[in-house]
């Protein structure tokens, strides 16, 4: 009981705890939060495990109602929530009361770019959220370079299809890197193309900051890092986002170094997503080709094709835990959240929960058409709310350019064995590092 007689949140039983720990936080814990393992996913794939954490969050959920749920843990007080309304109140109401910038994500962006805006505050945060939007262009869903970022992805995706072919296969490996080449050309410029070693550099210091709370930073690293970064960031190369950084306003408080390292961060997801859509494709015809004509089309916002994006993020969100921390005591109906309460949201769940949704484990690109479904539930692929991922249209601008560029260029079948199957459900995990393409002519 409160100190003005409300009643606490419901808690959960140490089993129930420890249930939830082992089953949902553990093992999303094992596969990256920051940079995936590659073992870990497989793992995850082959065990059911997303699927596994979804059953349990939906026994608790049965067990406790709405509301949110404190797990009874010694060393800080956690919440998880269990209901859409509760998942919309917090995104609503970030960062305040509910801040974004959770002590395990300072911990862990700390590695690579402490004054990033996910982890800033206050004045801060309006500054560097300000300068974000300004460069990404925020809520547009044609970035102001569309054109030149096209020609990018046209260009990377027709070398990419002429080394598949000598090859005769596209697996992970090679999509990835022709990946990060159009990343590369569109935040830093032509120059960094084939700047590898900066990328291999940003993903040492992500791996360090997976283990957060027992790696040392490695400021030295860190400072190689920056100083690559700001080497092309001082002579903006024209077409660019760091040419539009060079033009954008500054105050002593934006760091505009510390910017460009999440939105590369970001990038990694989403080339996991545009490979995803692709299996996902090959193994629905009827989407397949009302994808191919869009790509053929004229219409180059390619609304088709953001929504085939939006639904592999419903299937497999590569942001699993979004996380969040109470400032101040919040009344949840007769009841109080206490400040410093740190509170998760386990996107796969309210995305995956066959009670509500018929169809939860099948590919519904629909569901994301004006008034579709997508629009009645908490499904947030790129969180919600105030602090909504500031490149969203961005990233599906880029992410659905480059499917219809692959379309354009060729067909792809899984090579088998084969992961997925329309007539079947979508599995909890799809691990991209392990998908391999043949192509059709």
């Amino acid at each position: 009981m409160s100190a003005d007689g409300t009643a606490s949140v419901s808690v959960a039983s140490a089993a129930d705890t420890l249930a939830l720990t082992r089953d949902v936080i553990l093992p999303t814990l094992a596969k990256g939060p920051i940079i995936r393992r590659r073992w870990a996913v497989g793992v995850a794939e082959r065990h059911d495990l997303v699927g596994r954490a979804v059953r349990r969050m939906q026994r608790l959920h049965e067990r406790y109602g709405d509301g949110p749920l404190l797990m009874r843990v010694p060393v800080r007080k956690q919440a998880v929530l269990l209901a859409p309304d509760d998942v919309r109140r917090v995104l609503d109401g970030s960062p305040e009361p509910f801040a974004a910038d959770s002590s395990e994500k300072r911990a862990s962006l700390s590695h690579f770019n402490p004054k990033t805006v996910l982890i800033s505050r206050g004045e801060d945060r309006a500054d560097r959220r300000r300068f974000n939007e300004a460069v990404l262009d925020t809520g547009c869903p044609m970035h102001r370079l569309a054109e030149r970022f096209h020609t990018v992805v046209e260009e990377e995706a027709g070398a990419l299809l002429a080394r598949v072919r000598r090859a005769d296969a596209l697996d992970w490996e090679v999509f990835g890197d022709a990946w990060f080449c159009v990343v590369r050309r569109v935040v830093l410029g032509d120059a960094a193309r084939d700047d590898r070693a900066f990328t291999r550099l940003h993903e040492r210091l992500r791996a360090y900051a997976n283990l957060a709370f027992v790696q040392p930073i490695r400021h030295e690293l860190r400072e190689r890092f920056l100083t690559r970064l700001n080497q092309y960031l001082d002579d903006p190369e024209p077409g660019s986002l760091a040419a539009i950084m060079g033009g954008t306003p500054t105050t002593p408080r934006t760091a505009p170094d510390h910017q460009p390292p999440h939105w590369m961060f970001a990038a990694d997801p989403a080339g996991m997503t545009v490979f995803r859509t692709l299996a996902l494709l090959a193994v629905h015809p009827e989407h397949e080709e009302r994808a191919r004509a869009e790509a053929a089309g004229g219409d180059p916002s390619l609304p088709f094709l953001r929504r085939c994006v939006l639904e592999t993020l419903r299937l497999w969100p590569t942001t699993p835990m979004i996380l969040r921390e109470s400032r101040s005591d919040t009344r949840w109906d007769s009841t109080v959240l206490p400040a410093g309460t740190g509170i998760l949201i386990y996107a796969p769940f309210f995305h995956r929960d066959d009670r509500h949704l018929p169809f939860a484990h099948r590919f519904a690109p629909e569901v994301w058409e004006p008034g579709g479904a997508a629009a009645q539930w908490s499904f947030v692929p790129f969180s919600a709310g105030p602090v909504r991922c500031p490149a969203e249209q961005l990233v599906l601008m880029l992410t659905s350019s480059m499917l219809a560029a692959l379309l354009r260029g060729a067909r792809y079948r899984e090579r088998h064995p084969a992961k997925l199957a329309a007539s079947t459900a979508m599995p909890s995990t799809l691990d991209n590092y392990t998908l391999r393409f043949g192509l059709e002519a």
